[in-house]
């Protein structure tokens, strides 16, 4: 009897000590780290890997506004990239002094649909600007911007369309500035190796 227990007890002691080594060997390499950072969400269970990461060419165009801009007005365009981890990054086609580069997090809701929420700081040019601190002369600082998305990435993958709002805020990010919220369009393009 005490040689069956021995003989399961050494079973037992090398499954784990094999399960202990193959996750040490598994947890230093890139696809390890993803899967794990995957896990960590119940959609990919449901949905499968996001369809959404990769880098795109966008463009916001105005759709049901109140406060002057009519629709098909161009508001933004220029190329945004999703990242895995559930970041975001766009390059904004505005000009660099008036800050083009900003950033957001995203969620998915949907097999195929997912929810941005973009945050940015504007600028507004101004050639006389002291230059006062890194970054800011030219320009005079407005304050922070918030741009809502909700979109939905094709079947194939190559393209998405959603909706926007972009509300800009006073330098105390509370105060929303007159014209804002600017409601709209958006539609983006993959970009490919090829």
């Amino acid at each position: 009897m005490k040689t069956m227990f021995r003989g399961v007890t050494v079973s037992i002691g090398v499954g784990v000590l094999g399960a202990i080594f193959a996750t040490q060997a598994g947890a230093g390499s890139p696809a390890a780290f993803v899967q794990v950072a995957d896990q960590d969400s119940d959609d990919v269970f449901v949905f499968g890997p996001a369809n959404i990461v990769g880098l795109w060419k966008f463009t916001f165009t105005a759709q049901g506004n109140t406060n002057g801009i009519p629709d098909g007005a161009p508001i933004d365009a220029g190329f945004v990239t999703w990242h895995r981890d559930r970041t975001e990054l766009m390059n904004s086609g505005r000009a660099p002094t008036t800050g083009d580069f900003c950033m957001g997090v995203w969620k998915r809701v949907g097999r195929s649909t997912y929810k941005l929420n973009h945050v940015a700081l504007a600028w507004a040019f101004n050639v006389n600007a002291p230059v006062t601190a890194p970054g800011t002369g030219g320009a005079d600082f407005i304050g922070p911007a918030s741009i809502q998305e909700s979109i939905t990435v094709d079947r194939g993958g190559h393209s998405y369309t959603g909706t926007f709002t972009l509300t800009q805020f006073a330098q105390d990010g509370t105060t929303v500035l007159p014209g804002t919220p600017i409601v709209g369009t958006v539609t983006a393009t993959r970009i490919t190796v090829d």
